[in-house]
C-alpha cells in the first residue's frame, strides 16, 4: 500500500504560478505510474496528467497542455505538479494517484486501479 499527502493548494489569481507536491510513503515509490486528477464542484474527477515510473514519459490532457507540468523524484518520493497560466476554469479538488499497473498514458482510461491522497483545493481567482 501506499500513503500519498497532498500539499501546496491555496488561492492564486489568474496566470498563478502554483505548484502541488505529493509525498509518497509505503512501497518503492518508483513502481508506481504517479497521476494527478481533479474534480471541479458538479462535475466528474478527470485526469490531468501522469507520469511513468521513471519520469521518461507523461501525458497531459489537452486543457492544461503547455500549462502545467508533472515531474517526479524517485530519490524523495515526492512528485509535483507545476502550474501556470491558471485560469479560473482550473478551480477544483486536485488529487495525487498512484498505479501498480499501466503506463502514464491509459491512467485516463477508467476505472483507475490504485492509491489516492486526500486532495488539495486550488481557487483560481479572476
Amino acid at each position: 500500500q501506499v500513503q500519498l499527502v497532498e500539499s501546496g493548494g491555496g488561492l492564486v489569481q489568474t496566470v498563478g504560478p502554483l505548484r502541488l507536491s505529493c509525498a509518497a510513503s509505503g512501497r518503492t515509490f518508483s513502481n508506481y505510474v504517479m497521476v494527478w486528477f481533479r474534480q471541479a464542484p458538479g462535475k466528474e474527477r478527470e485526469i490531468v496528467t501522469a507520469i511513468s515510473r521513471n519520469g521518461g514519459n507523461t501525458y497531459y490532457v489537452d486543457s492544461v497542455k503547455g500549462r502545467f507540468t508533472i515531474s517526479r523524484d524517485n530519490v524523495k518520493n515526492m512528485v509535483y505538479l507545476q502550474m501556470n497560466s491558471l485560469k479560473p476554469e482550473d478551480t477544483a479538488v486536485y488529487y495525487c494517484a498512484a498505479s501498480p499497473s499501466g503506463t502514464a498514458q491509459f491512467m485516463g482510461v477508467p476505472p483507475f486501479k490504485g492509491y489516492w491522497g486526500q486532495g488539495t483545493q486550488v481557487t483560481v481567482s479572476s
